[in-house]
């Protein structure tokens, strides 16, 4: 059974009595506080780790993990906790959602492969630790040689892990958005331009015969207008000079 407590953020760690104590109580939690777990403050990113949300083992089979999520969904249905449905129906949503991720086999391999980051980055800090205390001349016993303090300490890190991947995946998320807004708002804009073009056009071959008619009837008039024009202006008779 994975670490059911560590999300209760106490301000101070639980000792390795009191995680045993938080275990033991979550294995048989009433139907109302596996609501108020999986709904308590925070709840959006301890509830990314579908493992978490079960509280089942990582390394569980999937005959365990069926029976798990049949056992928790019954607590947490609606129908079973007719006093406070809304609630319910979320406990029960997160519940679904967690037991369907792991149904699929590259879902699961993804929330496995979180997880071992978390353990390897805690047990390289651990090496580290021994590093400098050796360095310093001073015993290399560290906290996490605890059982207890270790698996907290993986699970800080591998909530850490999933909230920061979370974050990522909702920053592509509002970038992939706001390419496609703007790519149809480009759409749109040109589909615009292109109707305004073919109006203009349309416009333009509606409009021909009747220039082309203005056209000529100005060219004819001018023409009018030019003979006209000649048959009233004669050139100027010129006076022979009488020689003497």
């Amino acid at each position: 059974m994975g670490l059911g407590g560590g999300g209760e953020m106490d301000i101070s760690p639980p000792t390795p009595l009191e995680v045993k104590q938080i275990e033991k109580r979550d294995s048989v939690l009433t139907s109302k506080q596996q609501i108020d777990r999986l709904l308590r403050p925070g709840a959006s990113y301890f509830n990314l780790n579908p493992f978490e949300v079960l509280q089942i083992d990582p390394d569980a089979t999937d005959d365990e993990l069926k029976k798990r999520f049949r056992a928790l969904s019954i607590l947490v249905h609606p129908d079973k906790n007719q006093d406070d449905p809304d609630r319910a129906q979320k406990a029960f949503e997160a519940v679904d959602k967690a037991y369907k991720l792991l149904l699929d086999p590259e879902q699961k391999k993804r929330a496995l492969d979180v997880i071992h980051a978390g353990k390897e980055y805690v047990e390289h800090m651990v090496k580290e630790k021994r590093k400098q205390l050796k360095k310093e001349g001073k015993p290399q016993d560290v906290e996490e040689d605890d059982p207890e303090l270790f698996k907290q300490a993986v699970y800080k890190q591998t909530m850490k892990l999933f909230a920061e991947l979370e974050i990522k995946r909702k920053e592509r998320e509002a970038k992939d958005m706001h390419e496609r807004k703007r790519a149809r708002e480009e759409e749109i804009e040109a589909a615009e331009k292109a109707k305004r073009e073919r109006e203009w056009q349309k416009n333009f071959e509606e409009t021909r015969d009747g220039r082309v008619d203005s056209w000529r009837n100005f060219q004819a008039k001018g023409k009018s207008k030019e003979k006209k024009n000649r048959s009233f202006l004669k050139p100027p008779k010129v006076k022979m000079e009488q020689r003497e």
